[in-house]
Formats: C-alpha cells, structure tokens, sequence
C-alpha cells in the first residue's frame, strides 16, 4: 500500500514539474516574441526612412532630366524651324524664277504664234493666186491641145496611141538587149558558182551504180531441179506463186528460173525461198509456205539493218523506228535502174555538201536529203505518188516542216519553201544525171523526145525544131520575118519556162534558138 502511495507522490510530482516546464516555456516564448516584434518594427521604420529619401532623391533627379530633356527639344525645334524657313525660301526663289522663265516662254510662244498667223495669211494669199495660175495655165494648155489637134490632124488619143506603139517597139528591143545583157552576166556568175559547188560535191562523193531490173534469176544445180520446182501438174510453182506474190518464168534458159515482179521485196522473198528449197531439198506446198515465212523474217530483218545501216553511215540520228524500216525497204527498191537507198544516200551527201558551202543547216539538208524519197517505200502499198506518200509518212511520223518541204517540193509539185529544199531538188538532179546512174526505156525516151519537140513547135515563128544529144538540148529554126534578132532572147526564154512547166527530165536541157536571113538571085 505505501508502494501505491509513493508511486501516487511521484506521479502528481511529475505533473506538476511537466506544468511548471510548460508554463515557464510559454512566458519565454512571449518574451522572445516581443523583443522581436520590436526589433522588426524598428527595421520597418528605418527602411521606410530609408524609401522616402530615396523616392526624394529620385524625384530631384526626374525633375532635373525632365529639364534637361526639354531644352533639348526646345533646341532641336528652333534648328529645325530654322532650316525650314531656309528650305522655304529656296524654294520661294526657284519658284519665282520658273514663273518668269514660263512667262517668257509664253512671250516668246505668242510672239511665234503672231508670226505663223501673219504666214499663214501670206500664204493663202499665195495659195489663192497659184489657183488662178494653175486655171490660168489650164486654159492655156487646153487652148494649146486644140491648136495642135488642128494642126496634126489628129485627136489626142490618136497621138497617145502612136507614142506608146513607137514606145513599146522601142523598149522591147531595149528590153531584150538588157535581158540578154542581165543573163549572160547572171548566167556566168551563177553558173561558175554553182559548178564550183557541184563539182566539189560530187568529187567528194561518187559512187559506182550497177543497174537493177525488175527480174531476178536463180540458178539450179542441175535441170531436174526444175521439174521439182515446177512438181507435179505444176502444183509446187503455183504454191510459189501463190504463196510469194511473184511470177516464175521457166523457159529454155538451162539451170535457171527467172523471178518477175514489181515489188522487189517479194521478188527478194521468193528468190530467198526458192534458194532455201534447192538446199532442203524437199519441195511440195507444206515445205514452201514454211520456207516463204522464214524468207520473209529474214527480208525484214535485213530491211531494219539496211535502214539503220543508212542513218549511221550518214550520221542521221533521232529517226523514227518505222522511218527506219521505210529507208530499208528503198534498198529493194530501184528507178530507173538506179538503186533507191543508194541514190537517197547520194543526196543526202551532196545536198549536205552543198549547204556546207553556201553556210546553211548541214544536218537538216542531209536529213531532208536521205528521206527525199521515202514515198517510194511505200508506192506498192498505197495509192498515191511517192511525193504524196513521201510526206504523209514524214507528218506521220513527226518530222520538222522543212524535211516535209524538201520531200513534197524535190519534184515540183509543190513551190520549195526553204533553201534546204532547194538544195535537195538539186542534189537529187545531179545524183539523177551523172553518166550511168539512170537507163530510160526506148518508149519513155521517144515519148521525151517527141513532147519536147511538140512544146518547141508549139510557139509562135517557130518554124522547125530538133532534139538532138539524147534529149538534153534542142535547136528551133525560126522564121526571120516574124521573129527579130532582139525577140529570140525573150522566145528562149519563153520556151524553157514551158519545158519546165509540163516535162519531166534529168539534169538540164539547153535550148538554142536559129535565125537565118537568106538572100538569093540568078545571074543570067
């Protein structure tokens, strides 16, 4: 019990010190707590000194800036006004000077207007008595017409007409004899430049020809190769003929079988047919149209590299794949004997050559030059001329106006347009004229031959004509008593302006016009 009791001592001890500490706790946080609440308003009091002597002092120091700021401006205002009234004043003196000078410039404008007036009353002055005079004169020079017609006897129409006959007559003769004098002159000049040309350009390119026919013949190992060509009831020469579009003509000859066909491209396809038969050695109509198909792949192919054979060895680059097959079809194709592809390539080469030398567009004379005669590729195929046919292909296949111009004008259908055109006409001549190039048939030259003659006799005091040198020059014997001396100039003319119109001919025919005066009488 007294154990509880202690314990029970202890304990209201204990609580009474724990009171005790925190009551002595509190006062000494009160105390501290006003010592520092007095310390801080002293703190705040100074700092707010301390603002106030600042704010002071800066509101001395923005009045003083202000000040200063404002004399400143006050300045820089008077300078500026100063100046401004100089700049107005300037301005002022060279306003006042322009007013005087426009204000002479008026004086001296109605001074020059009061002169023009007075002048131009004096000359509508003059004006009024150069009419009279002309009335005057008028009268005078019809009184004068009807003196003369009085005395002439004649009207003045009467007299017009004499005067312009005596003036016609005379200037014709004239006329011809300045003709003659112009073409002679041109004539040398042009023909030594243009012979210059020429003769470079085809001494810079010449080519051998071999002339070509529309047959072809294939040789045979031996005779009985021909009764198998020709098989049984002749079933194995009708297939051929069937099947390659050619005709076979099998006469006496020995060992051979001759091709006939227009279209050289089938006549190549038989002929190739034919030879790979002979070498198979089995003919009959199954074997033919096998050996006809490969035939005509091996034409086409050909027909590609001849094609790009000739653009390469021209140097013509960017041409159309089918214009290609087109140029490799020409090498199958001949006129005139003459090998197409080949003659194309000829004026490709000489119409370059000419333009070289007259300074003009090489590439595209070579250009129009090689396809000049592209329509002859497609002449078996399609209706038309090879002109014609030439230039649809041209547009067809986008080619520049001035190729499409050389194709459709080489002949003269169309009026050349270009230069270049010009050049490929004249290429194409040339290439067509040299000796060897060309055979005519004994009915085209004889037809040539009759129609020039016919277009010679066909004018006016002509009284007999001859073709002579194979057609390339002709000789009229006019009658003296229609046609004068003067007057042959003027009908040569005449006659090779026709010759050109209605014939076609290669190279150049030259026309010699004959005048003979004879005189005869017997001594008896």
């Amino acid at each position: 019990m007294s154990t509880i009791v202690e314990w029970y001592y202890l304990l209201i001890v204990a609580l009474v010190c724990l009171i005790l500490g925190a009551l002595g706790s509190v006062l000494y946080y009160r105390l501290g707590f006003s010592n520092r609440q007095k310390k801080l308003k002293e703190e705040i009091s100074a700092s707010e000194l301390e603002a106030e002597k600042l704010i002071g002092e800066a509101q001395k120091t923005a009045e003083s800036r202000k000040r200063e700021l404002l004399l400143q401006a006050k300045e820089e205002i008077s300078k500026a006004k100063i100046e401004l009234d100089r700049d107005v004043r300037e301005k002022k003196s060279e306003l006042a000077k322009e007013r005087h000078r426009i204000e002479q410039k008026e004086e001296t404008l109605d001074r020059k207007l009061d002169t023009i007036e007075q002048k131009e009353t004096a000359l509508d002055m003059r004006v009024s008595d150069v009419l009279a005079m002309e009335e005057s004169a008028r009268d005078l020079e019809r009184k004068k017409v009807l003196e003369l017609e009085r005395i002439s006897g004649l009207t003045v129409e009467d007299a017009r007409t004499l005067v312009l006959d005596q003036a016609r007559q005379e200037f014709s003769h004239d006329m011809a004899a300045l003709l003659k004098q112009m073409e002679e002159k041109t004539r040398e000049e042009a023909d030594r430049k243009a012979k210059d040309i020429i003769v470079s350009s085809i001494q810079r390119y010449a080519s051998d020809y071999v002339s070509e026919v529309t047959v072809s013949v294939v040789s045979l190992p031996n005779d009985e190769m021909k009764g198998r060509i020709i098989g049984r009831e002749g079933r194995n020469i009708r297939a051929i003929e069937t099947i390659t579009g050619v005709d076979l003509i099998i006469d006496d000859t020995p060992e051979a079988v001759i091709l006939s066909s227009f279209d050289p491209v089938r006549r190549e396809i038989a002929r190739i047919t034919i030879e790979k038969l002979i070498v198979d050695g089995r003919i009959h109509p199954a074997r033919i149209e096998e050996m006809a198909q490969k035939a005509k792949k091996e034409v086409a192919q050909t027909i590609k590299q001849e094609g790009e054979r000739a653009a390469f060895d021209t140097g013509i680059i960017g041409l159309h794949p089918e214009v290609i097959k087109y140029l490799g079809k020409l090498r199958y194709r001949t006129s005139y004997g003459q090998n197409v592809l080949q003659h194309s390539i000829e004026v490709c080469w000489i119409a370059g050559m000419m333009a070289a030398e007259l300074g003009l567009d090489v590439t595209m004379a070579k250009r129009a030059g090689l396809l000049h005669d592209i329509g002859k590729a497609a002449d078996f195929e399609m209706e038309g001329s090879h002109v014609e046919l030439g230039g649809d292909i041209a547009r067809r296949y986008k080619e520049s106006d001035e190729v499409i111009n050389s194709i459709v004008s080489h002949h003269g259908d169309v009026e050349p347009e270009t230069p270049i055109a010009v050049l490929v006409a004249a290429a194409d001549a040339v290439s067509a004229a040299r000796p060897g190039a060309r055979r005519e048939n004994l009915e085209t030259y004889i037809k040539r031959i009759q129609k020039l003659e016919e277009i010679a006799s066909s004018f006016e005091g002509v009284e007999k004509s001859y073709a002579i040198q194979a057609g390339r020059e002709i000789r009229v014997m006019v009658k003296p008593e229609i046609v004068s001396d003067p007057e042959m100039i003027l009908k040569a003319r005449e006659i090779c302006k026709k010759i050109e119109e209605e014939l076609d001919y290669p190279g150049q025919i030259k026309v010699n016009i004959i005048r003979e005066t004879r005189a005869s009488d017997y001594a008896k």
